[in-house]
């Protein structure tokens, strides 16, 4: 055989070997890239499986065995975990708005208390000044009243013909019927109240067990609400009736009862009433003055109770501030059922100083306990329902237009109606069983001394309710002339507001005169590409006309784009 032969098939040779083994790496490739657990015989390549994994070719030196074995995997130590646990970091400044928010809320939380204590002492001063009316000026308008009903008649008929008083006029004034009718009605429930035993009142309570005790206060809490939401009602229909004038045809007249009715039906309003609130300080002066202080425990506990039924409920602005109100109200009527309690107990101790000290503190318990459940109860209820603390001061303005409104000159109802119908307090109870109080533990006689003492205590009582007149009324200036400050400038933002908007109209509409012709500025329509748009003349002429407009004045432009497409930033 030649030499070339030879050559040739050592060629050949090397090739088939060459192609063999290529064959036996790939087949050996094969066997490393699949895990296979069964036989070799029946292999399919199913995907879904972890033997079906084809792994890119960008992963594959990740799973070769001569790459793991140069660089192995490094396990995590508990002293790493615990090092990476102590040492990680927060950025919260990709949640800025969130945390910002959380912390007004919480300072919102802690001015909450601060923000009810202005609202419950000014509606606390405006019960104050309801209540002490009836006390002091009062009784000095029923003597008015009366000898008005005197005089007018006689003068009357001392000037016989010459007078020039008409039929239908009457010889009272609307308001000193109304002064005398409350003093009728404040009078006769006094007298009828004078005849109950309180002694035996307070031994039917005190013979009572404890739970029985409190069930009792609060059926008699529930009571007091009811009476009161009706109360007032009554007493308004009876004044009304009395005042309504003669003008009146006699066809509407008929529609409802006389004046005696209606004062029957608030005389039978006012005597139960009054009756009940004796019974409630029957009530808290056993829980006071028992060596066991289970039930002032329980009628403490009484107001958590109160909390629970009021936080987990939904409340809007109006609805708060019929609850702050009624707050206020709870607030007076405790403080006069502690007055009068403290009166009773001192008069049966002969007003010892040593009694004193040991009925204090239960009575500064009762106190605290009511404004630390206001507290919480308000802060929780503007937390849940998303109201921020300002809205107290809306409430506090509002009783001070109220004060303004019922001491003008000509008012159209009595300072204590319109109090009475913002927070539900209806002061002649109070009146009737602290005057009933009164008698039991002040003992009259016609003594010098005993009239001087009564004269300086009426005196004493005029005086604060002057003071307090005084406070309220300058507050109220003080919240109204703020109010009004504000508002004005706020209108004033408004109207400059109002005119940078006129001018900015004047300019387009000269403009769009000027070119009404030339149609509106378009962007785009469905049937033009936005990659190639461009303003066209009729904009660019209306952009060269306002030039001689101030710099802060911005030109608005009529613009008129596709509604499925984007309008193109400016």
């Amino acid at each position: 055989m030649s030499k070339e032969n030879i050559e040739n098939e050592r060629e050949l040779l090397t090739m088939s070997d060459a192609k063999k083994c290529l064959q036996l790496n790939q087949s050996d490739n094969m066997d490393k890239k699949h895990i296979r657990f069964r036989g070799t015989d029946n292999y399919d390549e199913n995907h879904d499986r972890v033997e079906g994994l084809n792994l890119d070719q960008q992963y594959q030196h990740e799973f070769d065995s001569t790459d793991a074995a140069k660089h192995p995997v490094k396990r995590a130590s508990l002293f790493e975990f615990v090092k990476t646990e102590l040492t990680r970091g927060y950025h919260l400044e990709h949640d800025e708005e969130r945390f910002a928010a959380r912390r007004e809320k919480i300072y919102s939380f802690i001015k909450i208390p601060k923000e009810v204590e202005k609202f419950m002492s000014y509606g606390f001063f405006q019960c104050a000044d309801s209540f002490l009316f009836v006390y002091t000026f009062l009784p000095l308008r029923f003597i008015m009243a009366l000898w008005a009903i005197i005089i007018r008649p006689l003068k009357h008929c001392l000037r016989g013909k010459n007078s020039t008083r008409k039929k239908d006029e009457r010889f009272l004034r609307p308001a000193e019927i109304c002064d005398l009718l409350r003093g009728v009605v404040v009078l006769g429930c006094w007298a009828a109240t004078c005849k109950v035993d309180t002694s035996m009142m307070y031994h039917l309570v005190k013979s009572q067990s404890v739970i029985k005790l409190y069930i009792f206060y609060n059926m008699l809490e529930v009571g007091d609400r009811l009476f009161s939401s009706f109360g007032q009602d009554a007493i308004d229909a009876l004044l009304w009736t009395a005042t309504e004038p003669s003008s009146r045809s006699q066809s509407s007249r008929r529609q409802h009862f006389g004046t005696w009715a209606h004062l029957l039906f608030a005389l039978l309003y006012l005597l139960p009433h009054s009756i009940l609130v004796l019974f409630q300080a029957t009530t808290l002066n056993v829980a006071i003055n028992s060596s066991n202080k289970a039930l002032l425990t329980i009628m403490m506990s009484n107001n958590f109770v109160e909390l629970k039924g009021s936080v987990f409920k939904k409340f809007d602005k109006n609805n708060l501030f019929q609850l702050a109100c009624a707050d206020v109200r709870e607030r007076f009527h405790l403080m006069i059922l502690l007055l009068a309690v403290s009166l009773q107990t001192m008069k049966e101790y002969a007003w010892k100083a040593d009694r004193l000290a040991v009925l204090l503190p239960d009575c500064i318990f009762l106190l605290v306990a009511e404004v630390f459940v206001d507290w919480l109860k308000h802060a929780f209820i503007t937390r849940f329902n998303e109201l921020r603390s300002t809205v107290y001061r809306d409430y506090t303005l509002s009783l001070a237009y109220d004060m303004a409104q019922t001491r003008q000159q000509t008012a159209f109802s009595d300072p204590s109606d319109l109090v009475a119908r913002r927070m539900g307090f209806i002061p002649l109870p109070l009146n009737v069983a602290m005057a009933r109080v009164l008698c039991t533990t002040l003992s009259p006689s016609a003594k010098p001394a005993n009239l001087i003492l009564f004269f300086l205590g009426y005196l004493i009582l005029i005086a604060l309710r002057i003071l307090n007149n005084l406070i309220l009324l300058g507050k109220a200036c003080d919240l109204i002339s703020s109010h009004t400050n504000q508002n004005d400038k706020v209108s004033k933002k408004k109207k400059l507001s109002q005119t940078f908007k006129r001018t900015n109209s004047v300019i387009v509409n000269q403009t769009t005169k000027e070119d009404s012709n030339c149609g509106m500025a378009m962007f785009s329509n469905s049937a033009v590409s936005l990659n190639n748009v461009c303003l066209n003349d009729a904009l660019l002429k209306t952009e060269k006309l306002p030039q001689n407009v101030e710099e802060f004045v911005t030109h608005s432009k009529h613009v008129v784009r596709a509604e499925s497409e984007p309008l193109l930033p400016q």
